[in-house]
């Protein structure tokens, strides 16, 4: 699955506002536009590159006929098409506001800010978004100093204003949101700001001399980040941290009187659980873990789509002797996503906030590896959990855990992804697997995004095109392989991306068929995952925010993403399973849908596996 493109947690991200990176925008009201369904069908520009990137960040003249050429582009866009989903429209309306914030149109980047807030779905967006633009527009003319000045008076007045608006906010609603605030505020620094910029940016650059309007908006995040935010560091982490401390509310936790363990002892079936994933620690199950012959059972193919043996990834003799440390990053970036003050969390912060650019690449890499790595091992003990009768199989991937892509992709490649995604389910199919969870996901744009990354293609209508062919081939053949196994149950996350998985094409996310099922992120008090994706096929929501499971040696973490709501699914179909055996996925997804509870908003339904596994048993007669 070359390109599939892992997304490691939620604690990696390193966006730099809380409600305003994001903007979305005002709707398209204008008659005569020309309707956009999907994600790939929006236009695409490209900016030639004449200067070192990270000069262009600095240099307010060349910044400037950057800016302006970009900024046309965008208005272009939102001129001339209706976008059916608000996740990219607010993505081409944010890049605006950061530029008429770096331009001093503050104005206008509150009227954006406004047309924004009534644009938000989630109820914490809806609340939080751009809080931190008023507050910058409103300290800047209350001290009558510049943003870029951050005098003291200036941020202590950033700080009250976002205060003040935070505390007329409900606090369980926004808890996450301002908890990932500091923490993204704690490890903010400029390596970090510049990092993708020098490291991934500028070596695509260097290939192909130009940027596409996918890639450029990094450019004016970090000069935004530079300019305007890093000032304001040890402001937001007093404000948030000072808010956290006067709320220590834990909030409710739905899942627990919802939960169902099978009872060892009773009468149930063996059923078997396959973790298509990065591999899993084994080691950790015993008795639990299904045979091929003397060894686990095993299917495995590595990042370029050829066969591969092991249980987890062969790492290179110097990162395995650094997984220990890798993991405890892993640990502490969990721990700050959490506002849990631990050894774990005070060392990665330092760490990350105070990296030297030569240590960006390699550091980053390591987080990445250590998150991937422990994917499916965490994975894993979710989809087993309090089922003695779940037998793992695993299906084994290798996410890409490098900046740049490797291998980057091909016709070649994507031929040999197509017959391993067959292999995968035939091997499935012969080991009797009844459910499968897929925590990942790809798209036409990861695609896109690769082919550019590689400097593959001598025109963006070429790349565009190749991105295509390709990205339908592997969609088709992964359909295929589903429905080649109508006995399976297939179970996969929406993505992180908080938009929809329709408009943004994800597979598997966006596939439909009668044996498969996506799932959307809600935390242990059933509120909306900030990250969650969503969309016709999302069908129901679990709990995928900051849960607790085993990584590879047997330590335990938090971590959040649909890849975590999305096994709490598979568990509760494996049970279902264990006790009714002879029910096809069809009907295992009917009873999880009947029983699951809509939200009055409407856009959660609530797994109830309680209720489930009741009905399942009251079916039986």
């Amino acid at each position: 699955m070359t390109r599939i493109r892992f997304n490691p947690a939620a604690a990696l991200s390193l966006a730099l506002l809380v409600g305003a990176a994001t903007l979305p925008a005002a709707p398209a009201f204008a008659q005569g536009k020309q309707r956009v369904e999907r994600a790939a069908d929006l236009p695409q520009f490209t900016y030639p590159m004449r200067t070192k990137l990270e000069d262009l960040v600095r240099d307010d003249q060349a910044f400037a006929r950057f800016a302006a050429d970009l900024r046309r582009d965008i208005a272009s866009v939102l001129a001339r098409y209706d976008i059916a989903d608000k996740a990219t429209e607010r993505r081409l309306r944010g890049t605006l506001v950061l530029l008429d914030m770096l331009e001093g149109r503050y104005d206008e980047a509150l009227l954006g800010a406004e047309q924004v807030r009534a644009l938000q779905e989630k109820p914490a967006d809806k609340l939080l978004s751009g809080v931190q633009i008023r507050a910058m527009i409103g300290a800047s003319r209350s001290t009558g100093s510049a943003p870029n000045a951050a005098s003291p008076a200036y941020r202590a007045a950033v700080g009250a204003r976002i205060r003040a608006e935070l505390d007329q906010m409900p606090y369980e609603t926004i808890a996450n949101d301002i908890k990932a605030g500091k923490s993204r505020a704690e490890t903010m620094g400029e390596t970090l700001m510049l990092g993708g910029v020098r490291e991934v940016l500028q070596p695509t650059v260097d290939k192909t001399g130009a940027l596409s309007s996918e890639l450029a908006p990094g450019i004016v995040n970090a000069r935004y980040g530079l300019k305007l935010n890093l000032p304001l560091k040890d402001t937001l982490v007093d404000t948030y941290a000072q808010y956290l401390a006067a709320h220590k509310v834990d909030k409710p936790d739905i899942w627990a009187a919802r939960d169902v363990q099978l009872d060892a002892s009773r009468k149930a079936n063996e059923v078997r659980i396959a973790v298509w994933d990065s591999g899993t620690d084994t080691a950790l199950f015993p008795g639990r873990v299904a045979m091929d012959g003397d060894k686990p059972a095993v299917v495995a193919f590595n990042r370029y789509s050829d066969p591969d043996t092991g249980e987890l990834r062969t790492l290179a003799p110097a990162l395995k002797a650094k997984l220990p440390q890798m993991l405890s990053r892993m640990k502490g970036l969990s721990d700050l996503n959490s506002n849990i003050d631990s050894p774990e969390a005070t060392e990665v912060k330092k760490y990350l906030s105070s990296l030297s650019p030569a240590e960006f690449k390699s550091s980053m890499e390591e987080l990445r590896t250590a998150s991937s790595y422990s994917h499916g091992t965490h994975v894993a003990g979710i989809a087993l959990a309090g089922n003695p009768f779940a037998r793992l199989v695993v299906a084994r991937i290798e996410f890409q855990s490098t900046l740049l892509p490797e291998p980057c992709a091909s016709r070649e490649l994507t031929q040999k992804t197509i017959r391993a995604s067959q292999a995968y389910v035939d091997y499935l199919k012969a080991k009797a697997v009844r459910v499968v969870n897929m925590s990942w996901g790809g798209s036409v744009k990861g695609y896109e995004s690769d082919l550019e990354l590689c400097g593959i293609g001598k025109t963006l209508d070429e790349r565009k095109a190749l991105a295509r062919e390709l990205f339908d081939a592997e969609k088709a053949a992964l359909t295929r392989a589903f429905a080649s196994a109508p006995e399976i149950l297939f179970v996969t996350s929406a993505g992180n991306s908080n938009e929809s998985a329709t408009f943004a094409e994800f597979i598997p996310s966006s596939i439909v068929l009668p044996n498969l099922i996506t799932v959307g992120a809600v935390d242990k008090a059933g509120d909306e995952a900030p990250f969650t994706s969503y969309g016709p096929t999302v069908a129901v929501h679990a709990n995928g925010y900051q849960v607790d499971s085993f990584v590879p040696g047997g330590n335990r973490v938090a971590l959040s993403g649909t890849s975590m709501s999305s096994p709490q699914v598979a568990n509760l179909a494996g049970k279902i399973l264990a006790v009714r055996p002879e029910l096809k996925p069809g009907e295992v997804i009917g009873i999880i849908r009947e029983t699951a509870e809509k939200t009055a908003d409407g856009r959660r339904t609530l797994i109830n596996p309680k209720k489930a596994l009741a009905a399942a048993l009251e079916k039986a007669g």
